[in-house]
């Protein structure tokens, strides 16, 4: 069975999403490629995508996935939540920056912007030491025929 996140846990999740810029957005099944910006204080991930969309059409406050594979980071999840479109131009303004503006002709007042809220509701992570210590666990499992300690997995509730 898989342990619920202690708070030294929950802090190293959110320093290492905060440190991540992509992973796959499903809804229904579809899985799309999606930046995100995080808002820990209230449990949120948004996305900042256009109008007429797969994502937006179908982002109507049910349950979708946020999956994250970052090597880099040592992160590794499966979140879940609700999805939902939002109007909210503070959320805009504090995540617009120069990637988002290419997508847009007229920028953030662009018609086709849209902004995706997803609200956490628990996930399962997995977080992996870095490269130098998970070669040296993993070469100490080959000579002492143990098990590499290669990092902590646990379930979050949010």
């Amino acid at each position: 069975m898989t342990k619920i996140a202690e708070n030294e846990q929950a802090e190293k999740f959110w320093d290492r999403l905060d440190d991540c810029r992509t992973g796959m957005l499903v809804i229904d099944g579809r899985a799309v490629p999606m930046s995100h910006y995080v808002d820990e204080s209230r449990k949120e991930i948004w996305f900042i995508t256009a109008k007429g969309t797969y994502m937006t059409d179908h982002a109507d406050g049910q349950d979708a996935h946020y999956i994250l594979c970052n090597d880099k980071k040592g992160l590794y999840a499966s979140l879940r939540g609700r999805i939902t479109p939002e109007i909210n131009p503070q959320k805009l303004e504090e995540y617009w920056s120069f990637v988002a503006a290419s997508w847009y002709e007229d920028g953030k007042n662009d018609p086709d912007v849209q902004l995706l809220k997803l609200s956490l509701k628990d996930g399962e992570v997995w977080t992996a030491k870095n490269g130098a210590v998970f070669m040296f666990e993993v070469a100490k499992a080959n000579l002492t025929d143990s098990k590499p300690d290669i990092g902590e997995h646990f379930e979050i509730r949010f």
